[in-house]
């Protein structure tokens, strides 16, 4: 099983693990890693394992039969080898602003109308989400994101923990996403913005809210009966 440090630590930048398995000569498995891989609409992680200063560029990172593997560039690796694991911390930490803009913005659009998450995507460009919306209205939208950069200079906590399922789901607004619940396993893992959200998610994030800079929507559009998309960015 391979430890995934990012669930418990979002900010480690550099690991040292050792190679299990190699697959074509460049899809390798370590068994622990700070690498995300692809998920949850979340883009992967990049960076580089070293051997020696000996540099194999990570191109891609995704989960495979529940074992996270990377995909080098460069061809040597071997089982056995002690390396260490570098990301490209630029990239990461955009991701996790984006993602906890994310949860904040699908917090306010449920308390405010009730609406549910339909799908999204979020690359370190920008961030997307659709959400169940019966009214087309950019002018609403906009107060939204107002009312989520108040809440960004707060300053409030983001925190991990884990909770029984059972217990979890009995917790009102836990479930944001309209036709998908939290996998099923017996222990969730719960990321928390202090006093405005909680969220069954297995993705990184960053540990406060002023973290996020400034959140902006670049464009809304209506993608038919109840369903709005919404492109958004953070900003430091």
């Amino acid at each position: 099983m391979v430890k995934a440090i990012y669930m418990d630590d979002c900010y480690v930048k550099e690991f040292d693990a050792v190679v299990e398995s190699v697959k074509d000569d460049k899809y390798v498995v370590l068994n622990q890693t700070a690498f995300y891989p692809l998920g949850g609409g979340v883009a992967y992680d990049t960076g580089s394992i070293l051997r020696n200063g000996e540099e194999f560029p990570v191109a891609y990172v995704g989960k495979f039969d529940n074992i996270i593997s990377h995909e080098v560039s460069k061809t040597g690796l071997k089982i056995g080898d002690k390396v260490v694991g570098k990301i490209n911390w630029e990239r990461r930490y955009k991701l996790m602003r984006l993602h906890t803009t994310a949860h904040l913005l699908a917090s306010i659009f449920h308390s405010k109308s009730n609406a549910l998450i339909t799908g999204g995507q979020i690359e370190p460009e920008r961030g997307r989400m659709d959400f169940s919306l019966e009214n087309f209205d950019r002018q609403l939208i906009d107060e939204y994101c107002k009312i989520a950069n108040e809440i960004v200079q707060k300053d409030l906590a983001v925190s991990i923990s884990y909770m029984k399922r059972e217990e979890a789901l009995k917790m009102p607004d836990m479930v944001k996403l309209a036709n998908k619940m939290p996998p099923d396993v017996g222990t969730l893992r719960i990321v928390e913005i202090k006093g405005v959200d909680r969220q069954a998610d297995g993705g990184c994030h960053v540990k406060s809210t002023k973290e996020i800079g400034t959140i902006e929507i670049l464009k809304v559009e209506n993608k038919g009966k109840d369903n709005r998309r919404v492109y958004y960015d953070a900003k430091l």
